[in-house]
C-alpha cells in the first residue's frame, strides 16, 4: 500500500513539474496565439465540458474508435488462431500484417480516403492499428502453450473443442489481454488522427482542424487535453477489465 502511495505521489509530482514548466514558458512567450497558459486551457476545457455539443462530439468519436477497436481485437484473435492451425494461412497473412505495422498511419488514412466514406475512416484506421498487434500476440500465445497440458488432455480424452476451451484458451488469453490493453491507446490516437485528415461530421478531429485553421490556439490545446484525458481513462478502463481474475487467470500489466 505504501509503495502504491509513493508511486502515486511521484506521478503527481512529475505532472506538476511539467505543468509548472509549461506555465513558465507561456509567461515568457506571453502570447496565447503561440502558447496559451495552462490555466487558460483548463478554463476553456471547463467551458467546453459544460456544453451538450462537447459530449455529442466525444460520444461520436468514441463510438467510431471503439467499433474499430473491437473489430480489430476480434479479427486479430480469429486470424491468430487460424494462423496457428493452418501453416499455409500463416505464411499468407504474415507479410500483410508486416506491411500494416510498417506503413505510417497518415499514408493509410490518405489511401482509404479513396475507398471509404469519411465517416467510416476513423473506425477502419483503429481496426488496422489493433489487428496486427492482437494477431501476433494470439499466435504467440498458441505457440507458447505448455505441450504437457495438451498431452494430458489427450490422456483424459478431451475433444478438440473441450481442449481449446479448457486447456488452450486459459494459456492464450493473457497474451490477448496484453495486446488488447496496448491497442486501446493506439486505436484512440490513430482514430483521432484519421478524423483530423478525413474530417467526418461531428468529430474531435474536425474541432482540432477548425481550431488550427482559425488560429484558436486555446481551443486547440483544450481539445488536445480532452483527448489525452480520454485516452488515459480508456487505458485505465481496459486495464481494469483485463486485470480482473477471469476463470482463475490473473492478467497483469
Amino acid at each position: 500500500m505504501k509503495r502504491i502511495a509513493l508511486k502515486g505521489a511521484a506521478t503527481v509530482a512529475a505532472l506538476l513539474f511539467w505543468v509548472l514548466l509549461w506555465h513558465l514558458v507561456a509567461e515568457k512567450v506571453d502570447l496565447s496565439l503561440v502558447l496559451p497558459a495552462p490555466l487558460e486551457v483548463l478554463e476553456r476545457l471547463g467551458d467546453l465540458i459544460r456544453t451538450a455539443e462537447f459530449y455529442e462530439i466525444m460520444g461520436t468519436s468514441l463510438l467510431r474508435v471503439t467499433s474499430g477497436y473491437l473489430a480489430g481485437v476480434f479479427s486479430g484473435v480469429l486470424l491468430g488462431f487460424l494462423a496457428f492451425r493452418i501453416p499455409l494461412f500463416k505464411a499468407l497473412v504474415s507479410p500483410m500484417m508486416g506491411v500494416i505495422r510498417a506503413t505510417p498511419v497518415a499514408s493509410f488514412i490518405l489511401v482509404v480516403l479513396l475507398w471509404i466514406h469519411r465517416d467510416g475512416i476513423p473506425g477502419f484506421i483503429s481496426f488496422l492499428m489493433v489487428l496486427p498487434i492482437v494477431w501476433q500476440n494470439t499466435l504467440l500465445g498458441f505457440e507458447r502453450r505448455d505441450g504437457r497440458l495438451s498431452e494430458m488432455a489427450k490422456v483424459f480424452r478431451f475433444g478438440k473443442l473441450k481442449t481449446l476451451i479448457r486447456v488452450d484458451l486459459p494459456q492464450v488469453l493473457p497474451f490477448v489481454f496484453s495486446s488488447a490493453k496496448a491497442g486501446m491507446g493506439l486505436a484512440w490516437k490513430a482514430g483521432v488522427a484519421a478524423e483530423v485528415l478525413a474530417l467526418p461530421k461531428v468529430s474531435i478531429g474536425q474541432m482540432i482542424y477548425n481550431s488550427k485553421m482559425y488560429l484558436e490556439t486555446v481551443d486547440l490545446y483544450a481539445w488536445t487535453l480532452a483527448i489525452i484525458l480520454i485516452s488515459v481513462a480508456l487505458e485505465k478502463l481496459v486495464f481494469f477489465l483485463f486485470s480482473r481474475k477471469r476463470g482463475g487467470i490473473s492478467v497483469e500489466a
